[in-house]
């Protein structure tokens, strides 16, 4: 190896160890940490056991947190469903805009991005209060004859979900519906196929990778996203994230938390193998 190549490869390794030093520290260091935690056992106060058990794990097991698990489960279904019946559609024709339409139409995407979520989400508790907006614009067109109890429900919890969360599926979409080579549309077109047929066997299939990374990106955080439940839902739906900070702080049992974490990555981490085996397998269909 000549002495060119050695600086370059010395200069290279002294570039790269900065990020695999930010790495062990900030990344790997804490979710180790979190791991050896999830098998300690809770002190007096805050403080921590190092008697390794597996108690925090069968506590896990308990109905009431079982249940936790469930109703997480299925906001998070429910937002991710939404988010995709509107991101979809959103995503695929903003590709099909023009150039200064797409800009315009990246903009108001980012804009929210700019405020702080705390602050949007306190605007929808304004909107919808008993004497919010919305239910005065609906007493005042004749649909209701007494405010509807928007706030502080269910429904609250889900609007403020994909509020915060569509702009990752659409943008997700929008990638992957930018990179369609439109002309394989027309030539099912030519071979007559309609719109719908069309767009089912070519378009829908080419941009499902997009599709697939929206769901991860919209799924995964809705389930911990615990914030948006206490606030608009009023602390009456309990998330794994709204858990896992109450052990921490009121419960001061830092253990149970760390192994509901750990749970809460395991799933994580089964949903992004999922995800990679799908796209692995779409990639095959599409090369063969």
């Amino acid at each position: 190896m000549s002495r060119t190549k050695i600086k370059k490869h010395s200069s290279s390794v002294w570039m790269i160890l900065p990020l695999y030093f930010f790495t062990l520290v900030f990344v790997a260091g804490p979710l180790i940490y979190m791991v050896a935690l999830s098998f300690a056992q809770p002190g007096s106060g805050s403080a921590v056991e190092w008697n390794l058990t597996l108690e925090n794990y069968k506590k896990i097991l308990d109905p009431v947190y079982l249940q936790t698990f469930r109703e997480s489960f299925q906001l998070a279904l429910t937002s991710t469903v939404i988010i995709c019946i509107l991101g979809y559609p959103f995503g695929y024709f903003m590709a099909k805009m023009s150039e200064s339409w797409k800009k315009k139409a990246m903009l108001l995407l980012m804009l929210p991005f700019w405020i702080n979520s705390l602050i949007r989400l306190y605007g929808w508790i304004i909107i919808l209060q008993n004497r919010g907006i919305l239910n005065h614009v609906l007493k005042t067109l004749g649909i209701i004859d007494k405010p509807l109890k928007l706030l502080y429900s269910y429904p609250a919890i889900v609007v403020g979900m994909v509020y915060v969360l569509l702009p990752f599926m659409i943008l997700s979409v929008y990638s992957s519906a930018e990179k369609l080579d439109w002309s394989l549309v027309e030539a099912a077109r030519d071979l007559g196929a309609g719109k719908i047929k069309a767009f089912w066997t070519v378009s829908f299939k080419l941009t499902l990778p997009g599709l697939l990374s929206g769901v991860i990106l919209t799924f995964i955080p809705s389930m911990g996203l615990f914030f948006i439940a206490d606030i608009l839902g009023g602390n009456k739906i309990v998330l794994v994230g709204s858990l896992i900070q109450e052990q921490m702080t009121r419960g001061s049992n830092w253990p149970f938390a760390a192994a509901l974490a750990v749970v809460l990555m395991i799933l994580t981490s089964l949903m992004i193998g999922l995800y990679r085996k799908i796209t692995n397998v779409k990639e095959l269909e599409g090369i063969g």
